[in-house]
């Protein structure tokens, strides 16, 4: 362990490269990896028309097919040129275009295919040493099929390998004109361009995953959000229907003349329960209470002040329109708040994306509930519709899930927008409460 602490930086730079060989062109020299076809959501195949869209996905096999063939045929003649056809025209003419084909299924095994054959192909042929012209491009797409499919380091690695072997062959070339430095620096230009499209598109996947991460969080910052300024409106609302029964728990007792022991013990009972519920309550919200909320003076909003709010909307320019169906009844205080936060936010909304347009609120008192709807039509005028972020949509959705309801909302009609809601009311409860109210 003290041996690997006092390793200089360089010796370790270096193992790490040898193993970054070994792992890139040793290791996985066999694997069966074939070439998937391209997806059809690229910029340029998504424009074509649905027919000529399931082939073009096939485009790089078709290329690398086509490149062999050539290969095939050019080595042929080149053969043939000086000799007849024989298995010296099978070997130039076959083995690179082989060894190009088989990048298509196996990409680190074609690219040693191509540079153990090098000599053989080039001992068979009569042109260039080491690579004749074929050959010269089959293992040149070797080596941008092979770098296209596996890292940026394996790209370096085939290339001084590619550079080793030819200054290698070079010193065998006779007569022959050597093309290793035309290798060399065509390669190198094709394993540059290759890499740095590779190293694009790797930073174009990790910004989609990094917007996606941010999306997703921001999303769920939202919520939590949401699901706190609902905690703290509910707050208001229970801890003053609390407070009036701890109140009248007290009180009660004053009312009757001579009252049992065991009522006034009960509306005690009752009191200090309260009491304890509003402190529990207190307790609860403290955790979800930001530093510099405070608390508002008024109660929170029923549907009793929604005509205020239509007037306060009407002064900023959206023509509204309320229309009320059913008998109207009080509702419990919850379904009253969230069902007049869902008109305010959806007014909102169509302030910010649709300006100029005109809005249609309806409110249904049915017998299972209450139904809420909010119509806008489509952006009129000069003014341009304002973005946001969605956070209007998933606090309504909130609400309305926080009480068991249903919700909709999209597109309607010509360029408007709707949203519908229904917020549930138990039958017993709205009827008790019809009872007291009498």
């Amino acid at each position: 362990m003290t041996e690997t602490k006092t390793r200089s930086p360089e010796f370790r730079l270096a193992a790490g490269a040898i193993g970054g060989l070994r792992q890139d062109l040793f290791h996985h020299g066999f694997d069966y990896r074939p070439l998937p076809p391209l997806g059809t959501g690229g910029p340029v195949i998504r424009r074509l028309p649905e027919a000529i869209r399931t082939r073009a996905v096939w485009a790089p096999h078709a290329v690398v097919g086509v490149v062999a063939l050539i290969c095939v045929l050019a080595g042929t003649f080149e053969a043939n040129t000086y000799s007849v056809f024989g298995i010296g025209t099978v070997i130039t003419a076959g083995v690179p275009a082989a060894a190009l084909l088989m990048t298509l299924v196996r990409p680190v095994l074609g690219f040693w295919v191509s540079i153990v054959s090098t000599p053989l192909v080039a001992a068979a042929g009569q042109g260039d040493w080491p690579w004749g012209p074929n050959a010269f491009v089959c293992h040149l797409g070797v080596l941008i099929v092979v770098a296209a499919r596996t890292r940026p380091r394996t790209a370096a690695w085939m290339w001084l390998i590619t550079l080793f072997a030819g200054s290698f062959l070079g010193n065998f070339a006779g007569p022959y004109s050597s093309t290793t430095a035309p290798m060399a620096v065509a390669s190198a230009f094709a394993l540059l361009l290759v890499t740095v499209v590779q190293v694009r598109r790797e930073a174009e996947r990790e910004v989609t995953v990094q917007r996606t991460v941010t999306a997703v969080e921001r999303d769920r910052r939202t919520l939590l959000e949401e699901r706190t300024t609902i905690a703290r409106e509910l707050h208001d609302v229970v801890a003053h229907h609390m407070s009036v029964v701890a109140i009248q728990a007290e009180a009660a007792p004053y009312r009757v003349e001579n009252p049992p022991p065991e009522l006034e013990q009960a509306f005690v009972t009752i009191r200090e329960n309260a009491v304890a519920a509003l402190t529990e309550l207190r307790r609860v919200l403290g955790v979800v209470r930001a530093e510099d909320y405070e608390a508002p003076d008024a109660p929170q909003p029923t549907l009793a002040e929604l005509d205020r709010l239509l007037d306060n909307v009407r002064e900023t320019g959206l023509e509204t329109e309320k229309t009320v169906t059913g008998a109207v009844r009080e509702l419990p205080p919850g379904v009253e708040l969230s069902a007049y936060r869902i008109v305010q936010e959806a007014l909102s909304n169509t302030l910010r994306h649709a300006p100029g347009a005109t809005a249609q609120v309806e409110i249904g008192y049915v017998l299972g509930g209450l139904g809420v709807r909010v119509v806008n039509g489509p952006a009129r005028g000069l003014v341009k519709p304002s973005p946001g972020a969605g956070h209007g949509i998933t606090g309504m959705r909130e609400r309305v899930a926080m009480l068991n309801g249903e919700m909709t909302a999209g597109a309607y009609g010509d360029g408007g927008y709707e949203v519908a809601v229904f917020l549930p009311v138990p039958a017993q409860r709205s009827g008790a409460e019809d009872g007291e109210g009498a």
